[in-house]
Parts: C-alpha cells; sequence; structure tokens
C-alpha cells in the first residue's frame, strides 16, 4: 500500500553518518498535515485519501473550501493532494498525518514544481551543442535547422528557446536519512525539485522493489 505526506522545502544541509561519511540531505517541513476526505470506490469511484497542508486565513479561500475543511474540523489549507492506493482503514477524517509515516531508510518518491528559469535560448533549454565561435561561423548559439523546404513549415516539437522550467517534476527513489518527529521534519538523502518554501509531494517509491 502507498503511504503519502505533503510537505514544504526548507533547504539543504548534511548530516553524518555512523562511520562518518557526510550525507547530502533536503529538509522538508510536513507539520499540520491533516486528512481532509476519504475517497471510496462506491461513492467516488476510486479509493483516496485527500489531505491538507498548510493552514491559510478564512478570507484568502472560498466558502466552498472553507465547508470542506470545517467537515474535518480542520482549518482550511492551502495546499490540497490525494494519495491514491492507500488503506483507508488507517485514516480517520480530522486526522493528522505525522512525520512518523514515514521510517529511516525507507524509499521515496517526491514530487515538486522545478524551478522556473524565464526564457531561455535553446542551448540552455534543450541542453544543444554551439557552433563555433570563430568570426567567420555566423552560427553561434542558434537553434539549428527550422527542416526541410517542402513542408514550408516549422514541425511540431521542434526543440527552440522558450520558458524554461516550473514544471511539475518527479524524482524517484530517494531514501529518507532521518526523521524528526518533535520538529515535524523529514531529512531525505539528495536533492528534491523546486525552490526554498515551494510545496511538495512524498509518496511510497512506485520503483522500490526495482531500485533494490
Amino acid at each position: 500500500m502507498t503511504k503519502g505526506i505533503l510537505g514544504k522545502k526548507i533547504g539543504m544541509t548534511q548530516i553524518f553518518a555512523e562511520n562518518g561519511d557526510v550525507i547530502p540531505v533536503t529538509v522538508i517541513d510536513v507539520s499540520g498535515n491533516v486528512v481532509l476526505q476519504k475517497k471510496t470506490a462506491e461513492t467516488d469511484g476510486y479509493e483516496a485519501v485527500q489531505i491538507g497542508f498548510d493552514n491559510v486565513k478564512a478570507s484568502r479561500i472560498t466558502k466552498p473550501a472553507q465547508g470542506h475543511a470545517e467537515k474535518a474540523k480542520a482549518e482550511p489549507k492551502r495546499f490540497v493532494k490525494e494519495i491514491r492506493d492507500v488503506n483507508l482503514d488507517e485514516y480517520e477524517l480530522g486526522q493528522e498525518v505525522a512525520a512518523t509515516t514515514f521510517k529511516v531508510g525507507e524509499i521515496v518518491d517526491v514530487t515538486g514544481t522545478s524551478k522556473g528559469k524565464g526564457y531561455q535560448g535553446p542551448i540552455k533549454r534543450n541542453n544543444q551543442s554551439r557552433g563555433p565561435m570563430a568570426h567567420g561561423s555566423r552560427y553561434h548559439r542558434r537553434p539549428g535547422s527550422m527542416g526541410v523546404i517542402d513542408p514550408a513549415h516549422v514541425f511540431k516539437g521542434k526543440k527552440l528557446a522558450g520558458r524554461m522550467g516550473g514544471e511539475t517534476i518527479t524524482v524517484q527513489n530517494l531514501e529518507i536519512a532521518k526523521v524528526d518527529a518533535e520538529r515535524h521534519l523529514l531529512l531525505i538523502r539528495g536533492n528534491v525539485p523546486g525552490a526554498k518554501k515551494s510545496y511538495i509531494v512524498i509518496k511510497s517509491a512506485l520503483k522500490a522493489a526495482e531500485a533494490k
């Protein structure tokens, strides 16, 4: 069964293993996760648990969202996501989902929104190679051929300059390095998508068995 929790990326640091090795980790704040709704196959067509994270003022949220949170006797939440394939018997409406949901050594998938890079050229955006930098080259950082003569238009999907970043990214098979239950923190080995203070979703790894 899948487990999941929502969090906010605080930043990166490092911890030391028992053998003295330095482990780079990302610190995730997972305080205030609350179960807002349980979805069943009979009523919704599938099974899932809806979790809310990060309280928001009532004046900054819609009336339906307020009423939805009140059913779970919880504060309105800014970030709400569903976790599927869970054991619904382990969850109750209004229940807090704590950092201890995961244990040290567990393998997880982390989903977040990558940093926005703005408008970038084809070399940075698509990892293309540049041309010669000599004066007579006339081709330095251009996108390359636009296509053959016959269709007389650029094919859809051509890798060109454009907006880069700000996409939903999932990094698979990351390890839980430490669980700080008192401060409601999860320390995940390596880096995760997104900027500081961005929201992320942590779920049981889909391909954990393959990783082993």
